[in-house]
């Protein structure tokens, strides 16, 4: 399996490495610890316990920059974020704990900002879809009473344009009609 190792990001002024192989992005826990100051083989074996985890972790073989292979334990790029949101902050090392509460509050809000937009999302949705329906209802409203106005009016006109000369002397009247406003 051909690898290809790439930093990814830093923590605490270190590189995160991301290794690419053909299933996928993986990232080495053990320079993680490291650099957080936590024990690797307790987070190892806490990644063997959680039921999500564990299911995902593997190990990649690499060849470093000396040349040689080495075995690293790995979870895929897209499981790092939860994991590093489990981490203890007391088991941290004092230089890091700060930047990973900071991580994880960011964490918690955006957990809180995905959950809770999707109702805020259907709440807003729903009052701006209540007031266009009143808009729809007023104006099917008002062109209803004006197509009756309009049907008036051209009835009014059919009957005028049906006049004669005869009519009008026979009835010797003159031609009134009342104008409705279509206003």
């Amino acid at each position: 399996m051909a690898t290809n190792i790439k930093n990814l990001a830093r923590v605490n002024n270190q590189p995160i490495q991301v290794v690419e192989t053909e299933n996928g992005k993986f990232i080495p826990i053990k320079p993680i610890c490291e650099i957080l100051g936590i024990d690797h083989n307790g987070q190892k074996q806490r990644i063997k316990r959680d039921p999500i985890l564990s299911s995902v972790e593997c190990t990649v073989h690499s060849t470093g920059a000396d040349g040689k292979q080495y075995e690293m334990n790995c979870i895929p790029f897209k499981f790092v974020f939860g994991w590093l949101f489990t981490i203890d902050t007391n088991s941290v090392n004092e230089d890091a704990r700060q930047a990973v509460i900071n991580y994880q509050l960011e964490c918690y809000n955006a957990l809180f900002d995905y959950f809770v937009s999707r109702t805020e999302f259907a709440e807003q949705k729903q009052v701006e879809m209540d007031k266009q329906l009143d808009v729809v209802k007023t104006a099917k409203s008002e062109f209803n009473r004006a197509k009756n106005v309009m049907y008036e009016a051209e009835s009014k006109l059919m009957q005028i344009s049906k006049l004669t000369l005869e009519d009008w002397d026979m009835e010797r009247r003159q031609l009134k009609f009342d104008f409705v406003s279509i206003i």
